[in-house]
């Protein structure tokens, strides 16, 4: 990618924390920002990263450390839990229970809404039993299908919504660059943009 400009980074990144409002977080999705480009991202008072990978989250914070509240965005696998623990504030995509056992940080269930096979995430009916036995859960998070229109989120952000209200959970990860504004109106405490800022 083109080498990111500080400038252009903040006036984004400030427009959509002033448009989505002061309850919710913005975290920075960083999977396609090289290590030598987060700079910029410092320079332009980015407060939350979210990473992918557990390698790059590894490698990032070697360098940058403190300069950011990291979080965990990707599917993770329970071998790579160490390395999340000792880094994040928050996960976003617990779907194992071999993973939840193994995390000392708080952490989001991912739920599948669509029932697509590709997709992570569980069930929704499986919600109650997780919290059960995981009550280090604070919410939950989703991804819709991809669409061109960002309208076509918003039944599974209200769906998402509502499971939470129904499980007494008060964090919703749901909405990317293309649909964070729907997924804002529809009650989303922290939505993981990239392309948005940083293309």
């Amino acid at each position: 990618m083109a080498a990111l400009s500080a400038a252009v980074v903040r006036e984004r990144y400030l427009r959509i924390r002033e448009q989505a409002g002061p309850s919710v977080t913005v975290v920075a999705a960083t999977k396609y920002v090289p290590l030598d480009q987060l700079e910029a991202l410092v320079d332009a008072g980015v407060e939350v990263v979210g990473e992918n990978r557990a390698q790059d989250l590894a490698a990032k914070h070697d360098v940058y450390g403190d300069a950011f509240r990291w979080h965990f965005i990707g599917h993770l696998q329970s071998n790579k839990a160490k390395v999340v623990n000792a880094i994040c504030e928050l996960v976003h995509s617990v779907d194992s229970e071999s993973t939840a056992r193994r995390l000392t940080v708080p952490a989001l269930l991912e739920v599948n809404l669509s029932a697509e096979q590709t997709k992570s995430g569980v069930a929704p009916g499986e919600i109650a039993g997780w919290l059960e036995r995981f009550p280090a859960i604070r919410g939950l998070m989703t991804m819709p299908p991809l669409a061109d229109d960002p309208e076509a989120s918003r039944p599974f952000f209200r769906r998402l919504a509502e499971l939470a209200g129904e499980h007494g959970l008060a964090e919703l990860s749901m909405g990317t660059s293309q649909d964070w504004r729907v997924a804002v109106e529809e009650g989303a405490t922290l939505v993981r943009v990239g392309s948005t800022l940083f293309q």
